[in-house]
């Protein structure tokens, strides 16, 4: 059995996510999902074999296809596609061949049948991360397409003017979390961001942006840890919070996005959260 967590460009629309969730079903058994509309970006965990994970994520990137513009988008997370970014994640980490080989026949596939460019990032794609294809924008991606900086692995040379291009990619267990900031602005989200991040000099296997929620006004530290070993998520909850202080901001609540691995698992205070019920740990849920 390997995972899916597809990152689709769909976070308000409960009518739509609905029918890409019931879509990613078909084959696959979908475990959680997770929706925020100042992302406007829905994040679905699906598990199943690898045959079937293929064709239940290629259902599930049609009907995003079908239902998403990104003409008309305008959440705050970066995005190059409607299914923008699609992992192949091994439950096992003895399991990665087996991942590759997933990620790389979903790739063709989306590219033969769906006719949208894909471009492989991670394990598939030389370490490439997904910030290194949406830096600038769909638009910006097709400028350096054309300049032939970059080319999609599998599939057509333009991104689809509705749906974009899909990012595709093997990738062992992550976490993605978000801690609010109960005072302070973007600039000391930003700040803690880059300090916490391992390109700033900060924690080794974590990912980290600022950014202001509209909704809500909320302020947000939005990360991925990338390495749950070397950057184990209680650790980096402390060094948030530490960066905070030192600039005189207060922690606010934390946001688990999909679900936990097993490994991460922490006492909910320690994690910034009121609760960590056993249906959001991933192994439990299996």
């Amino acid at each position: 059995m390997l995972e899916s967590v597809p990152n689709v460009s769909e976070g308000r629309d409960p009518v739509a996510i609905d029918s890409i969730a019931q879509a990613l079903g078909n084959r696959g058994r979908v475990l959680d999902i997770h929706s925020d509309a100042d992302h406007h970006r829905s994040v679905f965990t699906v598990v199943a074999e690898p045959d079937a994970l293929i064709d239940s994520i290629l259902d599930g990137i049609a009907r995003a296809a079908e239902l998403i513009d990104l003409r008309q988008h305008d959440g705050i997370h970066p995005r190059i596609g409607a299914a923008d970014v699609v992992p192949i994640v091994p439950i096992d980490a003895d399991q990665m061949e087996l991942a590759r080989e997933a990620a790389l026949e979903l790739g063709r596939r989306i590219g033969s049948e769906l006719g949208l460019p894909v471009f492989l990032y991670a394990d598939s794609g030389g370490g490439k991360r997904p910030a290194f294809f949406r830096q600038g924008g769909p638009a910006e991606l097709q400028r350096r397409i054309d300049a032939g900086d970059v080319k999609p692995s599998f599939g057509p040379s333009h991104l689809d003017p509705r749906a974009g291009g899909v990012l595709v990619g093997a990738r062992p267990l992550l976490i993605a979390f978000n801690i609010d900031l109960a005072t302070g602005t973007l600039d000391d989200a930003s700040a803690i961001a880059a300090a916490v991040r391992e390109s700033g000099g900060g924690m080794r296997g974590v990912q980290a942006l600022g950014l202001l929620l509209p909704a809500s006004g909320r302020v947000q530290v939005s990360m991925n840890v990338i390495d749950i070993e070397a950057a184990p998520l209680a650790e980096v909850v402390d060094r948030v919070r530490e960066l905070a202080a030192r600039r005189g901001v207060d922690v606010g609540p934390s946001e688990l996005v999909g679900l936990l691995p097993e490994a991460a698992v922490a006492p909910a205070a320690a994690l910034g959260l009121a609760a960590l019920p056993d249906d959001r740990v991933l192994e439990l849920r299996l």
